[in-house]
This record gives structure tokens, sequence and C-alpha cells, in this order.
């Protein structure tokens, strides 16, 4: 397990990886900007070089960047779509400066244009991106979604279908947030049912494009739709259903976040909970 969870950019980014020390995290998420604005000011090179001087001296195994949630790829608004493809090439570069591999992003929202329109629009969007910072190393992680309003990227099909549709699909990769599979309706709880997410997502996406979880429980039940995290053990999903995934042989070489309710105060308790059933 590469346990961490999402931490603060608090006084610089540079703080960050002893944030994530001082939780017990192997692995962080940050923002490298701020999540409300369309426009940020550049990486100052002194903070960039903060950066990685700290994270190289925490023992921190994996950083992931978690992308602006105002971004929707698969917007039909022309103004939306261009506000949002220009952010996320600042959003890649930000990651390539720092030398973080993943940078991960919801997909996109259709808003009434309908799920194949969208899905087509998300797919532009990416190979426009990666045209435009060829040769950088960051890969870009779908993340799964609850399937809330008109967001796509709910069921394995919406990814398969993007990672279908890219001009350099080796670029792009994948983030299975617990929660949202679970609010889209896929059930992990038992070995059978797991065994049979898992056959799922195999088939359609392929296990080798997951880089990275998001460990969540869920407020909500099976099939909600409804995007509500809470914390590991305490939802509808329960310990088992983490007890499975956390001793997951095919998934121990990648970095499992926790994004659970309450921020910093309370990830060391639930790091300690996703510790304690390691077989």
């Amino acid at each position: 397990m590469i346990l961490g969870a999402h931490v603060s950019i608090a006084g610089g980014l540079g703080k960050s990886p002893l944030n994530g020390v001082k939780l017990g995290c192997e692995s962080i998420q940050i923002f490298t900007r701020n999540q409300r604005q369309w426009k940020t000011k550049p990486l100052a090179s002194d903070e960039v070089e903060g950066f990685r001087k700290e994270l190289d001296h925490s023992g921190i195994r994996f950083v992931t960047v978690h992308a602006s949630y105002l971004l929707n790829l698969g917007s039909p608004k022309d103004k939306v779509l261009t506000c949002s493809r220009d952010a996320f090439c600042d959003e890649i570069e930000r990651c390539e400066e720092l030398g973080i591999p993943y940078l991960i992003v919801h997909p996109g929202a259709h808003v009434g244009s309908g799920e194949t329109e969208g899905l087509h629009t998300i797919a532009e969007s990416l190979n426009v991106i990666l045209r435009k910072k060829k040769g950088y190393r960051t890969q870009i992680l779908l993340e799964t979604t609850a399937g809330q309003g008109s967001s796509l990227g709910y069921c394995f099909e919406h990814l398969a279908e993007i990672l279908g549709l890219l001009d350099d699909p080796d670029r792009v990769g994948v983030c299975v947030d617990t929660c949202h599979i679970f609010a889209a309706g896929y059930d992990f709880r038992t070995r059978r049912s797991y065994t049979h997410t898992l056959h799922q997502l195999e088939n359609l996406v392929g296990l080798a494009k997951v880089k990275a979880f998001h460990l969540n429980d869920s407020k909500r039940e099976l099939g909600s739709r409804v995007d509500r995290h809470e914390h590991i053990g305490r939802g509808h999903i329960g310990l088992k259903a983490f007890r499975q995934i956390v001793n997951e042989k095919r998934f121990s070489q990648i970095p499992m976040i926790l994004e659970t309710p309450g921020g910093e105060a309370h990830y060391a308790k639930n790091l300690r909970v996703l510790r304690s059933l390691s077989m």
C-alpha cells in the first residue's frame, strides 16, 4: 500500500510534503493553483526548487495533483470549453515543472448536449491538450465520477470510449474513486461483487490503466448517483470492501489517496484504519 491524503499547500507548495509526512502519508495529492480562479500566476523558480527539494527530503513516494473543479472538458459552451482547455494546459505545465507524474481530472459534463456528444468533446479536449504539450512526462488520469447531474465518467464504458478516441492513449490513465463508483452502482463489498467489478474494469479499461485510487467511504447508498464522501468504515461501503482493495497485490505499487471529510484533522485516523486492514 502506498497510502496518503490530499494535503494543503497553505504557506507555499514546498510545505505540502512535510504536511503529508506529519500525517503519516507515503503519497500525497495537492492543488497547484487557486481552485476558484480560471487564471493564476506562473510558478516562480524558487517555488519549484523549494518543492522539489522538500519532496526529495520527505520520503514521500508519490505526488498527484487534482485539477481545478472549474474545468469542464466536455462543455458544449465555447467560452467554457476554451477556458477549460487553457486552464488544463496550465495545470499540466505546472505538474511538468514540479516533476509530478499524475494530473487527475474529472472527465467533464455534457450539460444537456447528450452523453455521446459530451464524451466526444472530452476526447477532443484531451487530444488538443496533448498535442500542445507533446513530449510532456506528466500523465493525465481520468477520475471515475458518481454520475451526479450530467457528469460523465460514471461507468467504465465512458472511460473506455474516451480512451478509444485518443490519438495518444498511452499518456492517459485512470483514477478510481471508491465513493464515486459505489454511488454510480458498482458494488465491491463482498468477495463476489469485488471480483465482478474488477473483472468489468479489466475488460473495459484495463487494470494497467489504473494509476491511482481515491479512497473514500460513501454517505449515500449504492447507486445513489450522489457524491458524498464519508470516513473509512463509517459509510455504506464498509471496512470489508477497503480490506479487499488495500490487500490487492495488483494495486500495491500505486498511490491510494484519502479525500475523506474534515481534511487533515481526520486523515491520520483514517490512515490508521486502512493500515489496520492490511493482511
